[in-house]
């Protein structure tokens, strides 16, 4: 007998011992062989496994962080510095996680919006949605918490903007901004709690969302482009006649898909991960200073839209509103619309344009937020805030009013790429 076959076998006894104590191969069957997914599903659909491959690639670059990061007023910056300039392959860690902390925007932001596309918030699936907006809003504490700890110059003017905002709440707002600091000011306190936050608090929270996201998405079941849903018509066998397993053929065009996204991030992370200060801000490469305030002071790219609907609005207590509003807005959207049909695909031409100013609203807000304050971008960033705000709360109206197409039974097969 050869030693390959010896090998093979005593692998095959333990796998045997395993799946006798845990469930391996039911888990295997039901999550994976055994689970059917639509066999329509198109480039749209490569973001949510870039949603976890970003997600674990950031708690392993930000453990090995965390290990050489000393929190503190005198400290941190220092310890950044360190890391970049000392620690083995730490500029590398570093940049990882920077860029993948915008790359990790940059794929929920289009998983969201094929979620518009294609009515997935729709029943079955609010809960769905609803856990993934939650996601959402703890994804951007755990990065608003990250974007502190650097202790860069921007990083500091920015957390003074962020933290100050709490205080437009009613009644507790001094006391609740004084609480987030645990101190009279920006110092070494909010420092030790936003770490550890970041590294443990939120974190867990985050999985805890993401296992629940997941098993919602396996007991609702996907959408698909068409908004058709599959298992209402199934073969002799229970197996969905418009599904296939998702193993392999789901799991490999996945690989395919992470195989091109591994090779974008390394080209940002070794060639551009400043990414013209969109990433990393010229400001955050000088330690904070109290005393000296960046000639302008811009949120990370990702909060920018939120930020410029914060400036749209001339009294700071209503700004910070709208802003919460804009974000909590998502929540309710299973329930605003009222649409004969789920997909874009068999929606009329209103639905289309209100969706299409939806994101050019998005666009032009990021861009408005992004930018020093001045008269051209106030107006920008009220137009947009009013179309923001116009999509949500209209949505009951324009998508009862629009005139949809008819919904084959069946689903249809298009290109990949196609919408």
């Amino acid at each position: 007998m050869s030693s390959g076959s010896a090998g093979a076998r005593r692998s095959g006894r333990l796998f045997e011992w395993l799946d006798r104590r845990l469930p391996i191969r039911a888990f295997l069957d039901s999550q994976l062989t055994g689970y059917y997914a639509p066999k329509n599903l198109n480039v749209w659909y490569y973001f949510g496994v870039l949603a976890l491959l970003l997600l674990a690639a950031q708690i392993a670059t930000g453990l090995s962080l965390a290990m050489h990061y000393k929190p503190g007023e005198a400290t941190a910056f220092d310890s950044v510095e360190y890391i970049m300039r000392e620690v083995p392959w730490g500029w590398l860690i570093r940049y990882a996680h920077s860029t993948g902390a915008s790359l990790f925007f940059v794929v929920v932001y289009l998983h969201m919006f094929r979620a518009l596309l294609y009515g997935s918030y729709r029943a079955p699936r609010e809960l769905l949605w609803v856990l993934g907006v939650l996601t959402y809003l703890a994804l951007m504490a755990e990065a608003f918490m990250g974007y502190v700890l650097p202790w860069g110059n921007m990083s500091f003017w920015g957390a003074q903007v962020i933290v100050n905002l709490f205080g437009t709440v009613p009644f507790v707002g001094p006391e609740l901004v004084e609480w987030i600091r645990g101190d009279y000011a920006i110092a070494d306190a909010i420092l030790g709690r936003f770490f550890a936050l970041h590294v443990i608090a939120v974190p867990l929270v985050l999985l805890l969302l993401v296992g629940l996201h997941l098993l919602a998405l396996r007991t609702a079941g996907s959408n698909n482009p068409d908004g058709i849903e599959i298992k209402e018509r199934r073969d002799a066998q229970g197996r969905p006649l418009d599904g296939i397993p998702f193993h392999p053929y789901h799991t490999l065009k996945d690989l395919f898909s992470v195989a091109v996204f591994l090779v974008i991030f390394a080209a940002v992370v070794f060639f551009a991960p400043a990414f013209g200060g969109l990433f990393l801000e010229p400001a955050n490469f000088e330690p904070a200073d109290p005393l000296s305030t960046p000639p302008h002071i811009a949120p990370a790219w990702y909060f920018a839209p939120y930020y410029a609907i914060l400036r749209a609005v001339p009294d700071q207590r209503l700004g910070a509103l709208a802003m919460l509003l804009a974000i909590v807005s998502f929540l309710f959207l299973p329930w605003l619309d009222r649409s004969r049909v789920r997909s874009i695909r068999y929606k009329g031409r209103l639905a289309r344009a209100a969706l299409a100013a939806f994101a050019i609203s998005f666009i032009g807000l990021g861009f408005a937020g992004l930018q020093p304050p001045g008269p051209v971008q106030l107006c920008l960033a009220r137009v947009f805030s009013l179309i923001w705000f116009a999509w949500f709360w209209l949505m009951p109206i324009h998508s009862k009013l629009d005139r949809t197409k008819h919904v084959p039974a069946r689903v249809r097969h298009r290109r990949a790429a196609g919408v």
